[in-house]
């Protein structure tokens, strides 16, 4: 008994030193028998979130679990298009589909049935833009509000030519001039420089 109290007590400390979700694959990598871990779940000390995801119950509560639980299981995914319009608040639009990049060729990543749009950047276009932001303790990768103009004009066909003009008019008016150098050259990166400059040309 002594033994298993100190392997529930040293479980307590780490989730409580990690203060993050935790994957059932990283608790047993930093010392938490299985067996012990499903005892804290039993008996409500930690919450499962996620296929494989574990948090304390005691934590506030999260407030995009769907953004923590990808990026804890899916391979470096970046938040992109309507999803990151929306992070930078750039958007009139309600994200009914998660919208994340993924490598060319890449997988596309299913969890628990979550509502997942994945598009395949190449990969200079998946290297640039890329911001790491904390979500309730968990860093997850969003693209700049630059660079997600510019993948918006690139994917005009999938998304909607009017939320792409939308959000370029909504960070002209919260911005000024302040960016469009920027916007410019990720939208050279993704080949439609040609496309958004009258747009950009036009606003300002």
């Amino acid at each position: 008994m002594p033994q298993l109290v100190s392997a529930l007590a040293q479980a307590r400390t780490i989730f409580a030193k990690h203060r993050s979700p935790i994957r059932t694959s990283d608790a047993i990598r930093l010392g938490i028998h299985p067996r012990t871990l499903y005892q804290l779940r039993d008996s409500a000390e930690i919450e499962r979130i996620g296929r494989g995801l574990y948090r304390l119950a005691s934590d506030r509560a999260i407030s995009n679990p769907d953004w923590i639980m990808i990026s804890a299981r899916a391979p470096k995914p970046v938040f992109c298009l309507i999803s990151a319009l929306a992070h930078h608040r750039l958007t009139t639009q309600v994200p009914h589909m998660i919208d994340i990049a993924i490598p060319s060729h890449a997988q596309l990543p299913r969890i628990d049935g979550l509502p997942i749009r994945a598009f395949w950047y190449p990969e200079k276009s998946l290297a640039v833009g890329v911001e790491t932001v904390k979500i309730d303790g968990v860093g997850v990768r969003v693209f700049s509000a630059e660079k997600t103009i510019a993948d918006c004009f690139k994917y005009r066909n999938k998304i909607g030519l009017d939320v792409a003009i939308e959000a370029l008019r909504m960070r002209r008016e919260r911005n000024g001039r302040k960016g469009m150098k920027s916007i410019l050259q990720f939208a050279e990166v993704d080949r439609v420089k040609q496309i958004i400059l009258p747009y950009i040309e036009a606003i300002l």
